[in-house]
Parts: C-alpha cells; structure tokens; sequence
C-alpha cells in the first residue's frame, strides 16, 4: 500500500476508533405528556419543567428587588457619554451622523433601585393607574430598563414597541387593530389597540408621537426620557400632559408611594410579535412566564455572575433581549448600552479612529440574531475577536435559525470549547491530552489528503469545510497551551497549504486563533409566545446547524404533518411539527381570541402548550434542528414542494449576498429570487474585472454582474444539494439594504415576505413575464 494512502487512512480509522468508544451524551430524553399525539422530549437534568430557579421569587419585580438587596454597591447601567457629533457626506451626496463616544459611566445596583422606585412613585402622582397600561417606545437604553422596572413595582403592564416603528403603526398598538402588512404599521397600531394611556419614549420617538396625536385618543401622559422636549411638542395642543423621566423621578421621590407588586400570573409585557409570517400580534406575557425563561436559561449558561459584563444593542421591545437584561440584573452582570450603528470601530455612526462600544465596554457576554453573525462572518473574519472587545465568553442567538456555515465560523473564530470553571479545573485537564490525540489524528488526515497528495482539493469538496476541519483541530491544541503550540501550528500550516494559496491562511489569522480563550455560540430556539424559552445548546455541545435539547422550563414535542410528509415515524430521525409546552408558553394573544384558539391549547393535565408552525427533527441525542416551516413551503405547477426558508439558507452564504428573499409562483415551474447585493464584495469583484460603473446601482444592473452572482447562487445551491427547480432560474439584483426602517425586514432582521412582495411586485412580475 502506498505511503500515501496508508497515511490518510490510518489516522481517519483511529479517529473513528476514538470517538466511538463514547457513546453520544444524551441531552433530551422521551417523556409522557398530555394533548395531541406525537414524540415529547424533555431536558435530560429535569424531569419536569423549571419555574423559579429564586427560591421566593416568583415575579420580575421580586427578582430585581433582590437583585438590588445583594449587589447593592456593585456597578448595574452603564452608558456612554457623546462628545462630538459630526456630519459627514457620502460620494452619494447623503450625509451621515458620526458620533464620538466618551467611556462609560456607571449607577450602582443601589442608586438604579432608589431611581425605579421613585419613578414607580411618580407614576402614580401623576394619576396612572395599576389598571391602565403604559408603552414604552425607545430605543435600547439605561432608561428604558428602568421605567420597565418601575411599572412592574406598580404592578403596571407594559406594552412594548419597536423604536425604528412608523405612524401608522404607533396608531394602531395605542388604539385598536386594522389591517397591517408593513413593518412601520406595527407600534402605532399596538398603542392603539391596547388603549395605552402613557407612553414613555425618547426625544426622537416624540417627533413621531407629534405627527399623530390626533389619532391617540386614549393617551393622557407623555413622559420623555430626555430632558430636552422637542419645542413642537406642546401639552396643549396634544391633549396630554408631557413630562421628562427626571422630573416623573423627582416628583416620586417627594412624594413616594408604597409599591404595588403583582403576583405571578399578572400580565407583565404585552409585546407584539414582528409579523413576519402575517398581521402582528400582542403577545400577552405573565410574570410567571419570562421567570420561568429566565431560571431556565440559569442553567445552561456556566457560572454566570459578576465577572461577567454584558452589551445590550438590541431592542428591548424583542424578547430576547428583555429576557437577557433581565437575567443579567438578577445575577449581578453589569450592563453597558450600545446600538447596532454604533457596536464596532467599524460601525455607521463611530466617528472614524474612535472606539466603538465593544471595544469600549470589553464584554463577556452578548444576545445575538443570526442576521448579525451572518455579517460578522462576512465583514471581520480577521478581527472577529476584537471587534467585539477582546473578551466574549458566550453568545446567545435567537430570534431565527442560525445556519450551521456561520455558527460553525464563528465557534472557530471565538474559540467553541468552552473552557471549565475553576472547580471543575482537575477534569479539564485530565480530558485534555484525549482531545488533544483526537483533533492531532483529524488534523493529520487533513494534513496529508492536502500536502501528500500534493494535487488541487476538489471543488466539490468545498475549501471552507476543510479550513474549518483544520481549525476545529488547531482551536482545541490552542486550548492547552497557545503559546507553545503556535510555532509549531504556523510551519504545519505552511507546509499544508503551500501548494493550495487560494485557501492559504495569513500568519495573522494563525495568531488570532492561538490566543483566543474560547467563546462558544450557543444557539436557542424560541418565539416571543414562548418567552424566547424552547431550547438552548448545551455548552459542552460543539455541533453546529441544531439549536440543543429543551431548556429545564419547556418540553417540546412533534406532531405529524401528513401534508407536508413529516411524520414522527420517519427514518433515520423522527420529524414533525414543533409544539412547546410547559410555564414558558404565554396566556395568548390580546383581544385576538380566534387566533389564540388557533395556535394554543391546553392539554388534560394543565399544561399550555404552543404550535409554533416550524418543522423539526430531533437527534438520537435529543436535540432539535429546525428543518422547515409550513407557510413557508409553495407546491410549484408540476407538483415539487419547495421549501423557500431552506433554500435561502442555503443561498444566503454566498459572498455577493447581503440578504435574498425566494419566491415561488405555484403557476410555473421554477423559482426567482431577489438578491440584495453585498456592496463591498461586487465593488472589488468589479474592480478585479475593471467593469466601470457610476455607483453601486449601475453595477448591480450590468448583465455581468447579475450573471455573477446568478452562477455564486447556482454553485451554493449544488453545494447544498438543492434539487434543480429549488435553484432560483432568475434574479432581481437590488442595491439597497434591506432595514427595519424600510419595512422590509423586522427587528430581528427576518424577511418580512408580504411586504418585500408588495414593494417589488413589478420586479417578481416581469422575472416570471420574461
């Protein structure tokens, strides 16, 4: 046998070998449940579903108060002051805000408690009642966490409204519901509905509430988080009192008020879902509810608690992050606020050489939706780490399936083993030298199909999968002992790819990998009727493309769906409608009662249980992947079904892609698409071509460059494996991003696919007419 088979083959056997000795850890196991028929998975530590991980506690109110009796003096809000604001013209002619941000500045656990309480107080001087609501409509900040707080020490119920929101859509969640298909549709419309008597907003959000106030009949107060109330905006002429957060707290503090606490089956939040797949909903959720959340998600994140610092940047009107800032107060994590514009050095509105708010705060932990890793894969592969402060520990995404290219990326870029906590040290090491054996075996079998064999690596083989092999192996050797291995890792990888340049990986990047400290993503599937709870991946679980067993509060369970052929019975793993159960899933929809009916039910043992719409399929180990959604599957003329959420994720990675939306007409035989174009990528593929273009718009409409990107979707979709007529035939290339603020897309960035199809139905209409 020839050297250089037996090589290859050895070291693949004995990786085999070693990693069967082990059975596959079981994370979910079987458990009998109530309701309709199916295969129910529990957490495998729990076998029945976690409600308080607080003894005593039994309502966010209680959870915060406690917080603030045990780290009293220890750091809770911080943000950062602006020092400079700055216009700046783009070669387009459009001006952009750029901001210089000073440090952050900090209130303590107990100056933010002494501030809740005062404004709890002043709400009710000011003649709010526990029984009417109040919406908060801002952006993520320090005093929005605190007039969440202090409505629940009044036992006030919050609705809660996306700041990026329109007019119409304010109207109608202050008034009541009418019909609804853009994102800027949903805040107005959730004021509407839920007859709101005092919002809470920013100085930019009370412009808006100007423009509308003749339409918000119910609101009596205004109560502004910024001291400099727009001159517009005047009592009198609004019919509504206006008053600044400072002022409500001083009038509090003069005149206090004993608090009102609720009890645990109170509504807390009424928060509206983004209204992705339809009209939005006003999700109804109970104190009892979000605990049970956030007790769960205690046990899957290791040793969380004061030395960690938190970055909030997502909108605290989403689930995830309310959940997470929530968490994070109840175990002394200090919270420093950012925003999506100003996250990174990079960022739109940082002010060029000054310091974004990762770098500024140094986080250890961060929520995420897979938009925003998809672009951290894209953007800073090399600076991934720093980018987001040096030293991230753990990343939580939700709010939509994150594929497996860009968890698997972003595991390796951050380091996805996570290192033990000091007393589990001595097993650490002692586990060390047999991963070590193994990823050495892996890495040497790479090693000599690519420098051996001494030829090109297949296309078909895909040169991502094999870099990532490499690091997988590198990452846990780094792992050990960074330092001494890194001389060693740079003349393999030399030697490795010396003959392969186009997948060559700079010194550079080797010594990013060699110091990193290992930060795993750990991903979660949830939905806002759920609390954002369902499942989380274990830590210890370096798989990517599934989202882990069920968290300690849910139990999750599948049911047939004989249209779509996913049954429960299928081979090799059982598929099926998701449907969660347990304290977690949320009272319904507000005044929406046919749909509440629709999509909750409740089983002969008392348990709520949630359709959720999504089809999954559980592993031998009881962990869920997410493989389909029943909205979004079309039958195409001659009768092929074409799932239109998978084959965007299969499409979506590649490089010329910023965002894609397919669209399948059941009258023809094969799909279109449009493709929003990645700007930085076509311009230096157009600069290599020496195509010529004016701006970004010409380019994107040259026949070369959409026959480009065309063929990147074909050779993606052949990777994926997608059948031809899953392959869009046709394309649209588009220039502009796809935002919140355009309607398009919700908070958490996924399509909002009625929308997108109503604003380019003349688009869609001639890719099938040509």
């Amino acid at each position: 046998m020839s050297p250089y088979i037996f090589g290859v083959i050895l070291p693949l056997l004995v990786t085999l070998l070693v990693r069967n000795k082990n059975p596959p850890k079981k994370r979910g196991v079987p458990v009998q449940t109530g309701g309709e028929a199916g295969l129910a998975i529990r957490n495998s530590r729990f076998e029945s579903p976690v409600q308080s991980a607080w003894e005593g506690v039994a309502t966010l109110a209680e959870l915060f108060e406690e917080a603030c009796k045990t780290h009293a003096e220890r750091l809770l809000l911080g943000t950062r002051v602006v020092l400079a604001r700055e216009v700046e013209s783009g070669p387009d002619g459009r001006s952009f805000e750029k901001l210089h941000l000073g440090d952050y500045g900090w209130l303590s656990y107990d100056t933010v408690f002494d501030v809740v309480s005062s404004f709890a107080s002043g709400l009710a001087f000011l003649g709010h009642a526990r029984e009417e609501r109040a919406a908060i409509f801002a952006d993520t900040r320090q005093e929005w966490f605190m007039a969440l707080q202090g409505c629940f020490r009044r036992n006030v119920t919050v609705v809660t409204m996306y700041a990026s929101l329109g007019e119409e859509a304010l109207s109608y969640s202050l008034n009541e519901f009418v019909c609804s298909l853009f994102w800027y549709e949903l805040t107005f419309k959730s004021l509407f509905q839920t007859e709101v008597t005092t919002v809470i907003c920013g100085r930019k959000e009370m412009k808006t509430l100007v423009n509308i106030s003749g339409q918000l009949d119910t609101v009596k107060r205004v109560i502004c988080m910024d001291d400099d109330i727009p001159s517009d905006a005047s009592s009198i002429a609004y019919n509504w009192t206006i008053t600044s957060f400072s002022e409500v707290e001083r009038l509090g503090r003069e005149n206090p008020v004993e608090a009102d606490l609720p009890l645990s089956a109170d509504v807390a939040v009424i928060m509206y879902t983004s209204g992705s797949t339809g009209l939005p909903k006003g999700v109804m959720m109970t104190h009892g509810n979000v605990l049970a959340t956030l007790s769960a998600v205690m046990t899957i994140v290791p040793d969380i608690g004061t030395k960690d610092i938190y970055l909030a940047y997502l909108p605290m009107a989403h689930i995830l992050e309310l959940a997470a800032e929530n968490l994070m107060a109840a175990v002394g994590v200090p919270i420093g606020y950012g925003s999506p514009l100003t996250l990174t050095d990079t960022s739109n509105k940082i002010k060029k050489g000054t310091k974004g708010d990762a770098t500024a705060l140094s986080p250890t932990l961060m929520a995420a939706v897979p938009a925003i890793l998809d672009r951290v894969r894209d953007g800073v592969f090399k600076k991934v780490r720093a980018i987001l402060g040096g030293r991230i520990r753990f990343i939580l995404s939700g709010g939509a399936p994150l594929s497996g290219d860009t968890q698997k990326f972003i595991n390796i870029c951050l380091g996805k083993v996570h290192l033990k906590s000091p007393r589990t040290q001595d097993t650490k090491e002692k586990q060390a030298p047999k991963k070590v054996l193994e990823d050495d075996w892996i890495f040497l079998a790479i090693y000599f199909v690519g420098f051996c064999c001494r030829k090109e690596w297949p296309n078909s083989l895909g040169m991502g999968f094999w870099v990532a092999k490499i690091l997988e192996g590198l990452l846990r050797l780094f792992l050990e002992s960074p330092r001494r291995q890194e001389e060693r890792i740079l003349g393999k990888l030399n030697q490795a790819h010396s003959s392969h340049k186009r997948t060559s990986l700079s010194s550079f990047q080797v010594k990013v990998y060699s110091t990193i400290k290992c930060a795993p993503i750990g991903q979660g599937y949830g939905l806002t009727e759920t609390c954002a709870g369902g499942t989380f991946s274990d830590v210890d679980d370096t798989s990517v493309g599934r989202v882990g067993p069920p968290l300690p509060c849910s139990f999750i369970k599948l049911i047939n769906w004989p249209e779509g052929g996913y049954l429960t019975n299928d081979s090799p793993m059982p598929r099926g409608e998701i449907v969660i159960g347990g304290p977690n899933v949320t009272l319904g929809y507000f005044k929406n009662e046919e749909k509440t009916n629709e999509s909750y039910k409740v089983d002969e043992r008392g348990m709520r249980w949630f359709y959720t719409g999504d089809i999954g399929r559980f592993h031998p180990d009881g962990c869920l992947e997410i493989i389909d959604r029943k909205k979004d599957i079309v039958k195409l003329q001659h009768g092929e079904y074409v799932s239109l959420g998978k084959v965007e994720a299969a499409l979506i990675v590649s490089p010329f892609v910023d965002n894609i939306m397919v669209h399948a007409d059941p009258f023809h035989n094969y799909c279109v698409a449009l493709v929003v174009g990645s700007q930085f990528t076509l311009e230096e593929w157009a600069s290599q071509q020496g195509i010529s273009y004016i701006n970004f718009l010409d380019l994107c409409a040259k026949e070369e460059t959409v026959k480009e990107v065309h063929a990147s979707l074909l050779k993606e979709g052949k990777k994926a494996h997608l059948e031809k007529f899953e392959i869009p035939a046709k394309i649209k290339l588009l220039s502009d991003p796809w935002t919140p603020e355009s309607g398009l897309v919700t908070a958490a960035l996924k399509l909002k696919r009625e929308a997108i199809k109503k604003t380019f139905n003349e688009e869609l209409t001639k890719l099938y007419a040509s």
